[in-house]
């Protein structure tokens, strides 16, 4: 329950009157900040990604302010700065209508939405699809926690466009989860869990994966317990999901840890292939120590 007069965990929500609305005024409208990012980008789907050849062209890059988690390793913590003091950052408020020509400007090939979390500003996101069409790629990068019902409309934009839903998925463990992220462990997994199985199976047949699941191996936290629970999990559901395993950069509240050792990530990726998993990957290569 968010008291009267105040905003949410996520910061994106506020209680006026005893009615929840957007810190912007509208749904049509969003805190964010954009950018034209170059194929190949860095995308956590980069291994299977349709466009990561398509030089010359564009991914428009939505990055939402605002997040219905609190991670204390945080890889992209402007976006809580962005809510906080507009002046020390890039986000702006935004219409539907002005992210939707932004969008169809020549050589943009696909629409990602990230943050932060675009699960806070779904309502936005949905709408901006609807007006877009499948002119466009539309993929997410999430942490798998919205609801099913908007789950599906999200995943269904992604498989009429020819997109990608990216789950990355934090801890496997309720309590290793539940440190890390602020949020009870035990719903967040098993939400993840329902939101996995939900993507997969709508994706069944396609040629591009619908589904990439991607893990922070951050040391200290996610191990090979936590990546034999996650890797073994995503094999029940499908072996040919894509797992894309990511190098951890210390910061915001864990600026005090390593970065991953290389002998750190072979041990969790022949975990991820021993639970029965075909294509596991490796990015953010240049930050393994």
């Amino acid at each position: 329950m968010i008291p009267e007069g105040k905003t949410g965990f996520c910061g994106v929500l506020r209680n006026e009157g005893g009615r929840l609305s957007y810190i912007t005024g509208s749904h049509r409208k969003a805190f964010l900040h954009w950018y034209y990012d170059p194929h190949p980008t860095n995308c956590v789907a980069l291994p299977i990604c349709p466009e990561r050849e398509h030089r010359g062209f564009y991914n428009l890059a939505v990055f939402f302010a605002g997040c219905n988690l609190d991670c204390l390793f945080c890889q992209n913590i402007d976006h809580k700065y962005m809510l906080k003091d507009e002046r020390i950052s890039e986000g702006k408020i935004m219409d539907i209508d002005e992210l939707v020509e932004i969008a169809m400007k020549p050589r943009v090939s696909c629409v990602c939405f990230f943050g932060g979390d675009p699960t806070p500003w779904t309502v936005f996101a949905l709408e901006f699809a609807v007006k877009l069409g499948n002119r466009r790629r539309i993929c997410w990068e999430t942490n798998g926690l919205a609801h099913p019902r908007i789950m599906e409309r999200m995943a269904r934009v992604s498989l009429e466009s020819g997109g990608i839903v990216k789950i990355d998925w934090k801890a496997f463990s309720p309590e290793v989860y539940e440190a890390l992220t602020g949020v009870d462990g035990k719903s967040a997994v098993r939400r993840i869990m329902e939101n996995v199985q939900l993507v997969s199976s709508m994706g069944k047949g396609r040629e591009i994966p619908l589904l990439v699941i991607s893990v922070l191996v951050i040391p200290h936290y996610i191990d090979e317990k936590e990546i034999e629970g996650i890797a073994g999990f995503i094999s029940s559901v499908d072996p040919e999901i894509p797992l894309v395993l990511l190098a951890f950069a210390p910061q915001h509240l864990m600026s005090d840890l390593p970065t991953t050792r290389k002998h750190h990530m072979e041990r969790v990726k022949q975990k991820a292939l021993e639970k029965g998993l075909k294509r596991v990957f490796v990015e953010n290569v240049w930050l393994l120590s």
